[in-house]
């Protein structure tokens, strides 16, 4: 590991900066990104994500690792998947209503995400154990990233993205675009919400403001901001999503409501204006001997833009709105450095970026951030509200 970051040994240690502390979650894989946190019954904070040897790669599963309440460090990863036909991605954990956790993920063919499906597994008891594998989204090309949201009208909304392709055009995110499923049955069945106009706005993470009024934040395949969309009638129907002042490097984001009422997102706050480099494609370093398209097409989108990669992924940062996502006056960095990720390599340690948040807030009010470092490990940081603010 790089000497800026604790072993991958689970322990929490001090970190670099004043009052936090980190750890680096143990795990047997050489690539290790895109985690979620989620608070179990139990009190335990469980995190999921995905590891191998390269994102794309047919050996990329889920793995799972818990912190347990007063623990001293992180369990062994646990092993989720393993389809060995499909590079399996972007694991979710949610805990129904009913108590049951759901773990829902990707699986896709190696760099074309739009093959992808969606599977899950459920836990019946607080998510010690879960159940077999089974498909939940059957629609190729849908990809999922941030968990389920129910409102406080007990409406299900599982935000997804649809990674869609020209025919006889490799994937690249030029036309991908955002939707809702939405379900008022428990889960049982789900209607497809549009949000209008959202080609390139990715990774939508929805927040419950209260009262039937709901804020959502995406991505940008332009790498140029955070877009912001608003619904005010229980997720039946999103603005068409417009760029914050929050610049955005086309990689995730998430955001949570704190019990204080303040919204926190965690991101990268850099866009590609900053940084001219760029990379063909995020799987340009995938052989992908069964796709007749040998490299990715020059051609514009229907939007008539291109999506762009490579964009430094550095700083990780976390910021504070106390107006509903208007403005973003506070920020705390979480980790800094030059976030090289014109590449995906970490057998050679070539990938420097801090990248793919996730974000929870504990019932005594610390909030755990979990991330990837320089596509190594995953790293978890826990702070507090008065940290961020300066206080």
């Amino acid at each position: 590991m790089p000497a800026d970051a604790p072993p991958m040994d689970g322990l929490l240690r001090p970190a670099g900066l004043d009052g936090v502390t980190e750890a680096c979650l143990p795990s047997p894989c050489v690539q290790n990104h895109a985690a979620n946190l989620a608070l179990l019954a139990d009190g335990s904070l469980a995190c999921v994500w995905f590891g191998g040897t390269m994102e794309g790669a047919s050996d990329i599963c889920v793995h799972l690792s818990r912190l347990a309440p007063g623990a001293a460090g992180w369990s062994p990863a646990e092993r989720m998947s393993g389809d060995p036909a499909r590079s399996e991605q972007n694991p979710v954990l949610f805990t129904a209503p009913d108590g049951r956790v759901w773990l829902i993920w990707t699986a896709q063919r190696a760099g074309n995400q739009d093959t992808a499906i969606v599977r899950r597994r459920i836990s019946a008891d607080g998510g010690l154990s879960f159940g077999p594998e089974e498909v939940f989204i059957d629609t190729a090309g849908t990809f999922v990233r941030q968990p389920v949201v129910v409102t406080a009208a007990g409406t299900w909304l599982l935000p997804i993205f649809r990674c869609r392709t020209v025919p006889g055009v490799k994937w690249s995110g030029d036309n991908d675009d955002s939707a809702v499923l939405r379900s008022t049955d428990g889960g049982a069945t789900w209607a497809t919400i549009d949000v209008p106009a959202s080609t390139g706005c990715v990774h939508m993470n929805i927040v419950d403001l209260g009262e039937g009024g709901l804020v959502a934040v995406f991505r940008s395949r332009w790498a140029d901001a955070v877009y912001l969309s608003r619904s005010f009638d229980d997720g039946r129907n999103w603005s068409a999503p417009e760029p914050t002042d929050v610049p955005n490097n086309n990689s995730s984001i998430q955001m949570i409501r704190l019990s204080s009422g303040a919204l926190a997102m965690v991101c990268n706050p850099i866009g590609a204006a900053e940084d001219t480099a760029r990379r063909v494609s995020l799987y340009d370093e995938i052989e992908d001997e069964d796709d007749a398209v040998e490299t990715v097409s020059a051609e514009p989108s229907s939007q008539g833009r291109k999506a762009f990669w490579g964009t430094p992924r550095a700083p990780l940062s976390i910021l504070l709105s106390d107006d509903g996502g208007r403005s973003w006056p506070a920020r705390l960095d979480l980790a800094t450095g030059d976030g090289y990720c014109l590449t995906n390599n970490s057998v050679d340690g070539l990938n420097r970026e801090f990248s793919y948040p996730s974000v929870v807030e504990g019932a005594d009010g610390t909030i755990h951030v979990a991330f990837t470092h320089h596509r190594r490990a995953i790293r978890h940081m826990r702070v507090t509200e008065r940290m961020i603010r300066g206080e």
